[in-house]
């Protein structure tokens, strides 16, 4: 798989599937979750639709640039002091990430995409609907927030168990056994995964890349981040909020919050999924999107063909 350098220095490592000539998806993953974590079926299924697809690892994750050199943050420093230093402790943001997916559609050469994001990847995918509107046509926040670390007593939880499995070195086989017990504390509890698939996915993506303090840098962007509420009223394409109605780390309400603040929006809460990606429910899912997309692709054609028709009947000076 091919990778990028950015001109802010970050290399990105991606895959692009499909026509280049089809419209373009970037796909953005959430926290600490590597590209591979998009699931194929899902992946794929969108290319063989018609679409040229785009997922890659973001910094500090997978086969990205990691930014070991900026240390293990004070995630409660930053989250305590934000208000009076705007999260210049930590060692990016999540506008900084935003700014690698625009690097990496002007790297490929692509005016415009249909953005999609997960979790930290659908908070990425909102910044860029409100702040570089020239490039997208179209939104999809998955199981994501408008605002920062929005944990519900059940996600509290969640964490705390996760802190006492947390291993204390950088071990592979402790990490896979860690992120399969991640996995089913935070997956569909009506969608359950085996438990020897969610080994194999977490060998798979351990052995690929292992950065722990990569996850914890980019936790301290989300903390260090803004809330985007306002930002999300400036957001005029095409979104699609889709969200787990039984989901154990960002509660459901913070989608119906996110579909409330975007004007152009329309939410799909799923009965008994969770923070992850079901293997049942990627039909669904790729029905959902690709039908969202499609709409939203029709729309700008039908912009550009008015606005050429325009342009072709104007007086002559």
């Amino acid at each position: 798989m091919p990778s990028v350098r950015l001109k802010n220095g970050v290399r990105l490592h991606y895959e692009d599937y499909g026509d280049p000539t089809h419209p373009a998806v970037i796909l953005i993953m959430g926290l600490g979750a590597q590209m591979t974590v998009w699931p194929d079926p899902f992946y794929y299924g969108l290319a063989q639709k018609g679409l040229r697809v785009i997922r890659f690892d973001n910094r500090d994750v997978g086969l990205s640039s990691h930014f070991d050199q900026c240390g293990n943050p004070n995630l409660l420093k930053i989250w305590l002091t934000k208000p009076f230093n705007k999260g210049a402790l930590a060692p990016y943001t999540l506008d900084d990430m935003a700014c690698d997916v625009v690097g990496l559609m002007k790297a490929l050469k692509i005016k415009k995409a249909h953005i999609i994001g997960a979790s930290m990847g659908g908070m990425i995918g909102q910044i860029i609907a409100g702040k570089h509107k020239k490039k997208v046509l179209s939104l999809t926040s998955i199981m994501s927030s408008s605002y920062n670390i929005p944990l519900s007593k059940q996600g509290l939880k969640v964490l705390f168990t996760l802190a006492k499995h947390q291993p204390k070195s950088v071990c592979k086989d402790a990490f896979i056994d860690y992120t399969v017990k991640l996995n089913q504390l935070i997956g569909s509890p009506n969608f359950p995964q085996n438990e020897q698939a969610l080994y194999q996915q977490a060998k798979q993506n351990v052995e690929r890349s292992l950065n722990p303090n990569g996850i914890k840098r980019q936790l301290a962007a989300i903390a260090a981040s803004q809330n985007r509420k306002h930002l999300l009223a400036a957001i005029k394409v095409p979104t699609l909020v889709i969200h787990g109605e039984h989901d154990p780390v960002i509660p459901v309400k913070a989608g119906y919050q996110t579909a409330q603040a975007i004007k152009r929006s329309k939410l799909k809460s799923i009965n008994g999924m969770g923070h992850d990606f079901p293997p049942e429910l990627m039909t669904k899912l790729t029905k959902w999107i690709y039908k969202h997309v499609q709409k939203a692709q029709k729309r700008h054609l039908k912009k550009q063909m008015a606005k050429q028709n325009s342009a072709n009947h104007l007086p002559f000076s």
